[in-house]
């Protein structure tokens, strides 16, 4: 990488090396990083890069957008209406139990 470059990881911890960035990191080998999951979750106290001026970090919700939180919750509202019209939920996981699950008494 060039030295200008910044490491941007919201996917998953284990694909980046941490040791190895926090390395890169102080001998100015790239720029910077900014990192919302970490190998170890949550990071431990003496993770080295906690203490490194040109990394940032958050706690694992880079997805926690306001639109996205809007959306989940829609989208639980959603599969209770459906399943209390007795539908079939959308995000059905496991459909061979939906003949099977208890209905409710009117």
């Amino acid at each position: 990488m060039k030295t200008s470059a910044y490491i941007i990881n919201t996917s998953r911890g284990a694909l980046v090396d941490e040791a190895a960035l926090a390395d890169a990191l102080t001998r100015s080998l790239i720029a910077g990083a900014g990192l919302d999951v970490f190998q170890q979750e949550p990071v431990l106290p003496d993770n080295p890069l906690l203490r490194l001026p040109n990394v940032v970090l958050t706690p694992h919700i880079a997805a926690s957008t306001e639109q996205a939180m809007t959306r989940m919750a829609n989208a639980a509202v959603d599969g209770v209406l459906r399943v209390l019209a007795g539908e079939l939920p959308a995000s059905l996981v496991n459909p061979d139990v939906w003949p099977r699950r208890r209905r409710r008494k009117d």
